[in-house]
């Protein structure tokens, strides 16, 4: 069974999918296909491209990355993890690739080059080992995706979600726009409200009942998207939620 495909383009057919299997190696640069019997090797042809610019590895359930350049660094992005990325520095061999879906991005001249990679043999458990009866482990970060605040949150993650990891974050009218179809009463004191209000329950300040204040929580909202598309908190099928039409329950 194969491990991972490598698609040199977004438009390219599918005769020029790369397909290896566990354990195979594919050499990628600027130099043309090696003869038969040597390495695989995937053509990238642009001047800018080093002539052994790197390697892919594959495995059972990851693949990696090996960066020949001097200079250059690479960007492996998950085109659905809204921006999340990993860098892979010159010189560096066989950096382990998370994603399930991948975009290999190359510094080339003055362009940027990029080629796709999917690894469709991602391996989860399916029940946890059993454990000694005890209390149960308390909720990292407890949502309910019922309440209103969950939808300031997921209006304030869409754009990054929908596939603009860099766009500008609403502002708190466009916020008030966005929910009005799906919560009639909003305004911007109840969105700002619940923006204060996700930022205690996410422990990026204090809570009202401490003494301590805290430090001033400049960019609070980029702060929550941040945390928030970091830990999957808010998903893209919670934008499902923006869409309905009754009325929201009242926390």
């Amino acid at each position: 069974m194969y491990s991972i495909i490598v698609v040199p383009a977004p438009t390219a057919p599918p005769g020029q999918q790369v397909r290896l299997a566990p354990g195979e190696r594919l050499h990628f640069g600027r130099t043309r296909a090696c003869p038969a019997g040597a390495r695989r090797h995937l053509e990238l042809p642009h001047a800018g491209v080093s002539r052994t610019a790197g390697e892919i590895a594959a495995t059972g359930s990851y693949w990696s990355l090996s960066n020949f350049s001097r200079s250059s660094t690479y960007v492996v992005e998950n085109p659905e993890g809204a921006g999340e990325h990993i860098k892979v520095a010159p010189g560096r061999v066989d950096a382990p690739v998370p994603f399930e879906f991948s975009r290999v991005v190359l510094p080339a001249g003055g362009e940027l080059l990029d080629f796709s990679v999917w690894a469709p043999r991602h391996d989860y458990v399916e029940h946890a080992p059993a454990v000694e009866d005890g209390e149960p482990t308390a909720l990292a970060f407890p949502l309910d995706r019922s309440k209103r605040y969950f939808l300031v949150l997921a209006a304030l993650c869409e754009e990054r979600l929908r596939g603009a990891p860099h766009a500008p974050l609403p502002t708190v009218e466009q916020i008030v726009d966005r929910l009005r179809p799906r919560w009639p009463a909003v305004n911007r004191a109840s969105v700002q409200w619940n923006i204060d209000y996700l930022a205690v329950k996410l422990r990026l300040k204090p809570g009202p009942d401490t003494a301590d204040t805290g430090p001033r929580l400049n960019g609070k909202k980029e702060s929550l998207v941040s945390l928030a598309l970091r830990f999957d908190l808010v998903r893209e099928d919670d934008l499902a939620t923006l869409a309905r039409t009754t009325p929201a329950p009242v926390r």
